[in-house]
């Protein structure tokens, strides 16, 4: 019996084996391990077997079947693109600033455009200089994170700030990769397909997004006892390849369903985990997909293309470095960051690979294009790193030929930029309305898509005529209520707002305009659900009106149950923040911060004395929630409350520091109190634009003061604070961890967002 062994089989051992010799190889000379694959698919492509003599080309081994390794490629960009969410998450887009967002945007553009003028010069078609302008638009992550660990230059000011450009550009990728087909399939009407194409993915984005990070992180709670590494791999691939499908489905791109499931799952407290999980798969099928990039390159047509490849090349190193150091620039940091950013971004990579072989999968670029690109890539591969070790030096040079009228300009540029950049009120208000605007119009217009697409025929298809129509209409505007109350009135009356209101110079028609604004979206939602069911004009009027009365009568609770729905959505977005924030005081034995109760002995030797004599929170990091004493309870205690015999003390803290604390207090057995209408928890908020508390110092806010609640952690970027001081001054974007009553909480945290 003889058995023959399947050709994919044979070609997957051999791509494997290829590329496991060359990172081997590649990591001795301290080379980056994507060129080694990338050697491993030119040597096995039977390219380079064809220009060799024959009876040496025989013994050198290629693949036999090139189509089946053409899916396990679409494989490793799937988890490329899923493995890139888990790294990306879109706090961390909110958070990289004006400086990454402008850079970005300066370079994607210009190179975008240098590269297609390049193309037409050369005489190549539209769609070759369009492809070849956007792969030449994005840098490569790999390799300035290799870079900058080789060098030991992580932590510094400017690669801060080149890794902010590296998220936002992550961002533009996946939006090329949904224009660029769309672009392909409709130059005809290029201007309305790419709106509506934009508009689409915009929706989709934010639908899926809001979805599952409302339902996700949930979902993973409750089961989150039952995961061990193996199930959560199995979970994390399933809902990747889950969402991929569903991309697909909805007419996009298999590597932007991949990004999307990757982002969502990288909120939830188990990103890491699932990152950590899912690498070696990853890193598998990645592998597969640069050695296939290296199979399509053909060296004759890098001897035939040399001169186009030398040019594309200079574009790309001089190009991206002029301009990622003007974007840089002119977002306001000073000349010396502006080099080094840009010298550090003047390289192509992954990206340009998956956008080549997207354009051979559409059939629209030529066959040369896609070596002649992998070319500029290794080239500029090679020559990062001395960009980014050298532009001390080209800063140096630079500076010594300014004008001291220029350098003196550039500085107090870089200096001033701070007041010349930052928002006026209008313009926070205006932001505040639009992103209210957006994200609610589309939940809503989501829900009424899916009533008209799937409700409305279920219920008609089981109980006709009007009654049918009308329960269709009635829940479906149950479901809406909620949004539109949200749509309505969330965010609208903020201390911004109130300012401009207030100002007898400010046109308030333009206040009024964006009230009105809601209200229009707000009333063609529900009239579309109901013109949709209902032909008779009374019958519309009828339900409308009814609708609006009721609205109006339950308009309180309507917001109760959306301020449910913006309290766990928010928890889940913040959990993994809050996880880490718990985990802050003790890493490595993941200690989690939780509530405690102690009671005073008579023989304990902090009677008598007051919270501020005794300064538990510098001792040992806890903080008094609440002292306990017979019928009466106070919370968040101020420094003069003594403490006497038998108070029983509520604190928050870690069981090491409990421990601490316990010996002190000398004796703690007590279960804690039962919950009750005064009960205290530990909730966050997000410092935004518009918040009060933004440019403050602690002391100033008053926040224990004023609202009886203790801000115990500050979570801002990577960085975790606890206990901060009177000093402390909060950022947009801090995560702000407080304590206190359940009510005085949630009317701080109504207060400062």
């Amino acid at each position: 019996m003889s058995m023959e062994l399947s050709p994919l089989i044979m070609d997957l051992a051999l791509i494997l084996i290829a590329a496991g010799v060359m990172t081997l190889v590649f990591k001795r000379f301290k080379q980056p391990l994507v060129l080694g694959y990338i050697v491993a698919g030119l040597l096995i492509s039977g390219y380079l077997a064809g220009y060799l003599p024959e009876n040496i080309g025989q013994y050198i081994p290629s693949i036999s079947d090139s189509e089946n390794i053409a899916v396990w490629a679409d494989i490793g960009v799937i988890f490329l693109l899923f493995g890139l969410g888990l790294e990306f998450s879109f706090k961390k887009l909110m958070k990289v600033g004006g400086t990454a967002s402008i850079t970005a945007v300066t370079e994607v553009v210009s190179m975008l455009v240098i590269g297609f003028a390049i193309g037409y010069l050369m005489g190549w078609n539209y769609m070759d200089s369009l492809f070849l302008g956007s792969m030449l638009a994005l840098s490569s992550t790999t390799i300035i994170i290799k870079a900058f660990e080789d060098l030991k230059l992580r932590g510094q000011k400017f690669t801060n700030v080149v890794f902010g450009v590296l998220v936002v550009e992550d961002l533009i990728a996946i939006l090329m990769m949904v224009l660029l087909p769309a672009i392909v399939l409709a130059q005809s009407s290029l201007g309305i397909e790419l709106i509506e194409s934009v508009g689409k993915m915009v929706f989709f984005l934010v639908l899926v997004f809001i979805a599952g990070i409302y339902i996700l992180p949930t979902v993973f709670k409750y089961i989150r006892k039952y995961m061990n590494d193996e199930t959560l791999l199995i979970v994390g691939i399933g809902l990747c390849l889950g969402m991929v499908v569903l991309s697909v489905e909805a007419h996009f791109s298999s590597a932007l369903g991949a990004f999307i499931m990757g982002s969502i799952l990288a909120e939830t407290i188990d990103g890491e985990k699932i990152e950590h999980v899912t690498k070696p798969i990853k890193d598998l099928f990645g592998a597969v997909f640069f050695v296939s990039v290296g199979m399509m390159l053909d060296p004759q047509v890098l001897v035939d293309y040399a001169g186009p490849i030398v040019i594309i090349t200079l574009a790309t190193i001089l190009g991206k470095a002029f301009f990622s150091s003007f974007g840089v620039l002119i977002s306001g940091q000073n000349l010396k960051v502006s080099m080094q950013s840009g010298f550090s971004l003047a390289q192509i990579g992954e990206f340009a690979f998956i956008i080549a072989a997207l354009g051979l999968s559409l059939k629209v670029t030529s066959d040369f294009l896609y070596p002649v690109v992998i070319a500029v890539s290794v080239i500029t591969t090679f020559t990062s790193p001395y960009m980014i070790k050298y532009s001390d030096r080209a800063y140096e040079a630079f500076n010594k030929i300014l004008p001291a009228r220029a350098r003196d300009f550039l500085n107090n540029y870089g200096s001033g930029s701070k007041t010349i950049n930052k928002d006026n009120t209008w313009k926070k208000v205006l932001k505040t309305n639009i992103f209210v605007v957006v994200i609610y119009g589309i939940l809503l217009a989501a829900i009424a898509l899916l009533s008209v697409m799937y409700l409305s025929p279920f219920i008609k298809g089981h109980i006709g005529g009007w009654q049918g129509s009308l329960i269709s209409v009635v829940i479906t505007l149950l479901v809406m209520a909620p949004f539109l109350s949200a749509l309505l009135m969330s965010k609208l009356k903020t201390k911004n707002f109130e300012t401009l209101w207030n100002d007898p110079t400010f046109k308030k028609g333009y206040l009024v305009s964006l009230m009105l604004v809601r209200f229009i979206i707000a009333a063609l939602v529900v009239s579309y659900v109901i013109f949709i069911e209902f032909t008779s004009k009374a019958g519309m009027i009828a339900v409308f009106v009814i609708f609006a009365i009721s609205f109006a009568l339950w308009s309180k609770t309507l917001q109760k149950q959306y301020t449910k729905f913006e309290d766990r959505f928010m928890q889940n977005l913040n959990e993994r923040s809050v996880s880490k924030l718990k985990t802050e005081a003790d890493v490595s034995a993941l200690e989690n911060i939780h509530m405690d109760t102690f009671e005073v002995t008579p023989t304990s030797p902090v009677i008598g004395k007051t919270l501020a004599e005794l300064d538990f929170r510098r001792k040992y990091g806890v903080n008094v929630v609440s002292i306990i004493r017979g019928d009466q309870r106070y919370n968040i205690p101020g420094g003069s409350v003594r403490i006497y015999a038998w108070d029983k003390i509520i604190v928050l803290g870690t069981d090491e520091q409990m421990d601490a604390f316990g010996r002190e207090i000398e004796d703690h057995s007590l279960e804690p109190e039962k919950k009750d209408e005064t009960e205290v928890i530990l909730q966050q908020f997000v410092v935004e634009d518009n918040s009060p508390l933004l440019g403050k110092p602690l002391c100033d806010c008053a926040i224990r003061d004023k609202s009886e609640c203790l801000v115990v952690g500050v979570e801002r970027d990577e960085e975790i604070i606890m206990n901060p001081d009177g000093k402390f001054v909060f950022h947009e974007g801090d995560i702000v961890s407080v304590v206190g009553e359940k009510e005085k909480v949630r009317n701080l945290c109504c207060v400062i967002t």
